[in-house]
C-alpha cells in the first residue's frame, strides 16, 4: 500500500489548470522523483501535498489520512515536510534559530529539539561549525543544506524536496544528493522535483515525467533512463 498518494488530482491558478488529473504513489522508504520541463506542474504537485494549495478535486492521502482540505501545519504534524524551491531560509535569523523553527511541533519538548539539530548537524558539519552565522550570509550550498535541516527538524515520514540542486556548483550537488540518500537510509521516504534528471534518475528507485500537468510516463528509473525519449529530454542524448 501507498504511503503517500495522488488520486486524479486537479489543480488549477484561477482559470488556469496546472495539474490535469495525475496520479501519483510513494510507497513507504522510497526516493520517487518528479521530472519534467519548467511549468509542467511538478512544484504546483509538491505545494498541494504539503497544503499550501488546495486542488480543485481529486484526493491526495497520506496513509489512511486525506490531505486535500487539511491545513498546512496539521500537514506538517502529521509527518510530511516540505523544502522549496529558492531554500526560503530567514537570513536574519542564525542557522540555530533557523533549525529551531523547523521543530516548532516540539516547541514544548526542549530534549526533541536538541536531538533533532544534532542529527542534523551529523548530516551537514558545516552547520554545526556555522550554527551561531546568520543564515544570509551562508553560501548558496550551506542554505540548501540549512533548509533540508530544517525540514528534517519536524522529524517526517516524507520529506518533499523541490529541485535541491538549483543553483549549487557540481561538487556541491554531489554532496547533497550523497545526504539525501543517507537520509533516506536512516528512513525518510523522499520525494524529490529535480530538474538535474541524470543524478535524480540515479538516487530514485522510481519516477514520473510530467508534461504540461500530466503525466506522461512512469517507471523504475532504471528503466526511464534507457527510454529514448527520457534521453533524448532530459539527459541530452540523442
Amino acid at each position: 500500500m501507498s504511503l503517500l498518494e495522488l488520486d486524479n488530482v486537479h489543480i488549477a491558478y484561477g482559470n488556469i489548470e496546472a495539474v490535469k488529473g495525475i496520479n501519483v504513489s510513494v510507497h513507504d522508504g522510497e526516493i520517487v522523483t518528479l521530472l519534467g520541463a519548467n511549468g509542467a506542474g511538478k512544484t504546483t504537485t509538491l505545494r498541494a501535498i504539503s497544503g499550501l494549495l488546495r486542488p480543485q478535486s481529486g484526493i491526495i492521502r497520506f496513509g489512511e489520512r486525506e490531505l486535500q482540505t487539511m491545513p498546512a501545519h496539521r500537514i506538517v504534524e502529521l509527518g510530511i515536510s516540505h523544502v522549496p524551491e529558492g531554500r526560503r531560509v530567514f537570513g536574519t535569523l542564525t542557522v540555530e534559530e533557523n533549525l529551531n523553527l523547523g521543530a516548532y511541533k516540539y516547541r514544548n519538548d526542549s530534549d526533541r529539539v536538541r536531538t533533532g539539530r544534532e542529527r542534523v548537524y551529523q548530516l551537514f558539519p558545516r552547520l554545526e561549525e556555522r550554527r551561531k552565522q546568520l543564515a544570509g550570509t551562508l553560501s548558496g550550498g550551506e542554505q540548501q543544506m540549512l533548509a533540508i535541516g530544517r525540514g528534517l527538524m519536524a522529524d517526517p515520514r516524507v520529506l518533499l524536496l523541490d529541485e535541491p540542486s538549483l543553483g549549487l556548483a557540481p561538487k556541491l550537488v554531489q554532496e547533497i544528493f550523497r545526504t539525501i540518500s543517507e537520509i533516506n537510509k536512516q528512513g525518510v521516504t523522499i520525494l524529490l522535483v529535480e530538474q538535474n534528471a541524470r543524478i535524480a534518475l540515479r538516487v530514485a528507485k522510481r519516477a514520473y515525467v510530467l508534461e504540461t500537468g500530466k503525466v506522461a510516463l512512469s517507471g523504475e528509473s532504471g528503466e526511464l533512463r534507457q527510454d529514448p525519449r527520457v534521453q533524448q529530454a532530459y539527459l541530452g542524448i540523442k
